[in-house]
């Protein structure tokens, strides 16, 4: 019986397909993408087909998506000449590959469109001052972003968890920022700053 079979199965299939369309991917992939992500063993695109009702062209298409996005790995099984695809099950692993792949297709192309104009401003004497000053500002708070992410993505997943779970205490390693690093801060001296255990 293949996992599409159970209810809550599906379920969480045909929810992934809506969210899927929500966050700008294709419904189908989506839907494909869960369940290689809940089935615990290698599929073939025919097997993908079958269980979801889908168009092999539609699942080939999917495929590549999602191997591109660095979620699916294509295997082989002795004995069998097909593909079979198998998804990434560490959740962490899963979010660093799909934003890694959002960043190059979304937030790069912005970055460079943002340095050129930036580039071109410098040199153009008739644009209105706020409108060179509102780009400036966008392309400064896109480029900090992204230096920041790409900061974040050199720690260690065990560290980004621990500060994940930290949630808006983190705020309290930050001298002079809200009550808990206000609280560590003596009378006249210099902030107390926590080191992490």
């Amino acid at each position: 019986m293949g996992i599409e079979k159970y209810p809550e199965a599906m379920e969480f299939i045909l929810h992934w397909g809506e969210m899927g369309t929500q966050w700008g991917a294709n419904r189908s992939m989506s839907q494909v993408h869960a369940l290689l992500y809940l089935s615990d063993q290698p599929l073939d695109a025919e097997a993908i087909c079958e269980a979801l009702d889908l168009a092999r062209s539609n699942v080939s298409n999917s495929l590549k998506e999602l191997i591109a996005y660095g979620i699916v790995k294509r295997t082989h099984i002795p004995g069998d000449r097909r593909d079979h695809f198998i998804a990434e099950t560490d959740l962490w692993d899963m979010f660093m590959s799909i934003s890694a792949e959002r960043k190059k297709r979304e937030i790069d192309p912005t970055v460079a469109k943002l340095a050129e104009l930036k580039e071109r401003m410098a040199s153009n004497k008739q644009l209105p001052g706020h409108v060179r000053e509102r780009i400036g500002r966008m392309h400064q708070f896109i480029a900090t972003l992204t230096s920041w992410y790409d900061d974040v993505r050199r720690i260690n997943k065990s560290t980004l968890v621990a500060l994940m779970k930290l949630g808006s205490k983190v705020a309290r390693f930050v001298p002079g920022k809200g009550k808990a690093a206000t609280a560590d801060t003596p009378a006249g001296g210099k902030p107390r700053i926590r080191q992490l255990d």
